[in-house]
């Protein structure tokens, strides 16, 4: 069975910026994760399901509009958690949404954590890499618009690969 993720990509030159931060402090993991806020978690589905998990993405996306997201700073999921990530100061809401409508249905997927969009910087590092990513990108700030969500299928070897990208009605 295939092991699927829904999410928003971080665009260019940020992606490539975290992504080279987050391998450059140690977490062996981020080669293989492209840059992202979650909006559904990794999620086994059957090759059956997949073309409806497809159809439904494609409703959900029809149904929101393209949002911006503003990131600064980081923040920490620990003690529950050891994540750092650059924390979303405009566009929660809006992930909010997106994520609620994209979890139902045929990804309508129990968390094990109440959802908080963020993007991952720092994940399973000793304590003094983790206190080291959440000081060295306090000062991490951008902008950009969301037109769009991916459909990534995790592959043992190349990690997880966008397949599908749906795109966002226009704002108004």
């Amino acid at each position: 069975m295939p092991t699927i993720g829904v999410a928003v990509a971080i665009p260019e030159p940020w992606a490539t910026q975290l992504q080279d931060y987050r391998t450059g402090i140690g977490d062996a993991m981020a080669a293989t994760i492209p840059t992202h806020v979650t909006l559904v978690p990794p999620t086994e589905v059957t090759e059956a399901e997949f073309a409806q998990v497809e159809d439904h993405l494609a409703a959900a996306a029809g149904a929101q509009q393209t949002f911006e997201v503003h990131l600064r700073g980081t923040g920490t999921f620990r003690p529950v958690s050891p994540v750092v990530f650059v924390s979303l100061v405009e566009g929660i809401s809006q992930c909010e949404q997106l994520a609620s409508a994209v979890r139902r249905g045929p990804l309508g997927v129990e968390l094990a954590f109440p959802y908080h969009p963020h993007v991952t910087i720092a994940h399973h590092l000793s304590e003094a890499q983790l206190d080291q990513a959440f000081e060295e990108l306090a000062d991490f700030e951008c902008e950009f618009e969301v037109h769009h969500f991916g459909l990534y299928v995790h592959d043992e070897e190349r990690g997880w690969t966008p397949t599908r990208r749906f795109a966002l009605q226009l704002g108004t």
